[in-house]
């Protein structure tokens, strides 16, 4: 049965769902499901520097010596204060405020950008002391097992970061579909997963923050 055979339903609901609210848990299921999976790409790593953490531990309070700490903070707040705008963008979808929508994705696709900005500085500064991952690694300051350090520290931070940069193209997507007036007819369901992914985004780093910066 089509959406147009069903008297009194918007036009966005698929046919093979009985109400907006069926199809809005499904949606929302099928996202929680994306994202359990997307914590088993960090859970190895969280294991791995768990375990390396408690083998060299001398070692991970030298290689966090290495590391920015007030770019890892910016990062932090840069992060967190998207994961307000994005919120803010739901509320506004929501509302069905586009105006108000559109800017609120606007601004976090710019703080996403910055993050991205800040680690590219704080990437090149190492690169320009030798502090490569893996094999590549030739820092005439290292001790014990610090490439070990640094080669943890690249896949972690590294693999966040894609998850930035996807997360930036699915908000410009989202602004793309604002824009076509997609959001219009109250269907904001594709705005709120979007929110999701970018909150679970924003919380791993808000872990690997003090995993790796703040070594005690």
């Amino acid at each position: 049965m089509s959406a147009e055979a069903r008297p009194g339903q918007p036009s966005w609901l698929a046919h093979y769902f009985h109400s907006p609210d069926q199809q809005f848990e499904a949606n929302k299921f099928g996202m929680w499901l994306f994202l359990a999976q997307e914590l088993l790409f960090f859970s190895g790593l969280f294991c791995a520097y768990l375990v390396f953490r408690w083998l060299y531990p001398d070692t991970w309070l030298a290689g966090a010596d290495q590391l920015n700490k007030w770019m890892g903070a910016t990062n932090t707040v840069v992060l967190i204060v998207s994961s307000f705008t994005m919120a803010l963008a739901v509320r506004a979808a929501q509302m069905r405020d586009i105006a108000k929508l559109k800017m609120h994705l606007v601004l976090t696709i710019a703080f996403a950008c910055v993050f991205l900005v800040v680690k590219y500085f704080e990437y090149s500064h190492k690169f320009h002391l030798g502090i490569y991952p893996g094999k590549f690694y030739e820092y005439e300051g290292s001790t014990g097992m610090m490439p070990i350090f640094f080669a943890i520290y690249y896949c972690i931070t590294g693999l966040h970061g894609i998850h930035v940069v996807a997360g930036i193209i699915v908000l410009v997507w989202c602004l793309v579909l604002a824009q076509k007036g997609h959001f219009d007819t109250g269907n904001y369901i594709f705005v709120d997963n979007v929110g999701i992914y970018w909150h679970l985004v924003d919380l791993i780093w808000i872990f690997l923050f003090p995993l790796l910066y703040l070594v005690k």
